[in-house]
């Protein structure tokens, strides 16, 4: 194979056979389309949605721009993933989506603007976010587009567009370098499940090789508002009861809570640091909690495009604590305010670590891993 092969088959549609209508768990699904390729360009994939259903979101999805042969399955594991954050967001939202995780997101703070909302979640890992997935929760305006346009995009998926923002993202001429951007329009996610009483739509399939699966039910939250954090507290069988001394402030909570939701769609073991409605590192994939924390630390000193200092940012972890290592590294770094489930044997360790630090503890009292 040469050279201009292996750039062709990343442009390439890997056609395969896949039949126009499939049956599964008493549903009939109708084929949407052959996609590019699979996870691989070796890999055909076609995309199916429920027949005969209005409720959709990513399976309502509308092409208005077309590049690169269409979209990947990874292009729209990525949607799916930004919507599952983006469906809990009550302002203003951008997730930029890099295989599967986010690499930033941002949300509306002291009323900016939308491309300043983008720019802060492109610019919280700006070297991951070259050849991401963007995602919005709202119209996305020229403004954005232009901003958008101005580095390499593989696509973007918003429930509309303003003609202007179509415009730019069709200005060949003005924006070269991003010719072969996909531009996707969904329905706003916030009409997708999102919490426990919330009636489901859908099943969570996990297929293996051979053939046989794990059907669950998809992710839903307890957490629907700040009030819903519970203060930090152990009941040591030894030692009695300890409480987190210092109370998180309101801006502390709205940002746990904003982290939390981000950390919803970060493969496990996950950690989210945020500071004013802006991740500033998501620490992903580590077999251990404390490499998580670790990993974010490293990323928010290294690749953030503001100020590398982490004082005054609050973080979330999708598990507990199992020791307090995890917990002193992210005070250590200025980390002022914590979430996590709560429910590790060492909680007690845990709050200590806080209180000797004069941070802020909440529990979530539900764990978010996801081994997507």
């Amino acid at each position: 194979m040469s050279a201009k092969d292996l750039k062709a088959m990343y442009r390439t549609r890997t056609e395969g056979s896949f039949p126009d209508a499939l049956e599964l768990l008493g549903r009939h699904y109708e084929k949407v389309e052959d996609l590019r390729y699979g996870t691989n360009p070796h890999q055909p994939a076609a995309f199916y949605r429920p027949a005969g259903e209005n409720n959709l979101v990513l399976g309502a999805y509308k092409m208005l721009k077309t590049g690169k042969s269409g979209l990947s399955q990874t292009n729209l594991e990525d949607m799916h993933h930004a919507l599952g954050m983006l469906k809990y967001m009550d302002r203003p939202a951008c997730a930029v989506m890099k295989h599967c995780n986010p690499s930033g997101v941002a949300i509306e703070w002291d009323g900016i603007r939308l491309a300043e909302i983008y720019e802060r979640a492109r610019d919280a890992d700006a070297q991951a976010a070259f050849g991401s997935v963007v995602a919005f929760n709202v119209e996305v305006d020229e403004d954005t587009a232009a901003e958008i346009m101005g580095t390499i995009v593989e696509g973007v998926v918003a429930p509309s567009f303003s003609e202007g923002a179509l415009s730019c993202f069709h200005d060949h001429a003005r924006f070269k370098r991003n010719r072969d951007i996909r531009i996707v329009q969904t329905p706003a996610p916030d009409q997708l499940p999102r919490y426990l009483d919330d009636a489901i739509n859908s099943w969570e399939v996990k297929i293996f090789d051979d053939g046989s699966l794990v059907v669950a039910q998809p992710y839903l939250s307890r957490m629907k508002t700040v009030a819903d954090f519970v203060a930090a507290y152990n009941e040591h069988p030894k030692k009695g009861r300890i409480d987190i001394a210092r109370a998180a402030t309101d801006r502390e909570l709205n940002d746990l809570l904003f982290a939390w939701y981000v950390n919803l769609h970060v493969r496990s073991n996950g950690v989210v640091i945020v500071r004013n409605g802006q991740t500033l590192a998501v620490g992903t994939g580590e077999q251990d909690r404390v490499g998580a924390v670790q990993q974010a630390i490293f990323k928010a000193q290294s690749k953030y495009k503001g100020d590398n200092t982490l004082e005054g940012a609050v973080m979330a972890s999708d598990g507990f604590f199992p020791f307090r290592d995890a917990v002193d590294a992210a005070t250590s770094a200025g980390v002022s305010a914590l979430a996590q489930p709560g429910g590790s044997v060492n909680d007690y360790d845990a709050i200590v670590a806080c209180n000797e630090s004069n941070t802020a503890m909440v529990f979530t009292l539900e764990r978010c891993f996801s081994h997507h």
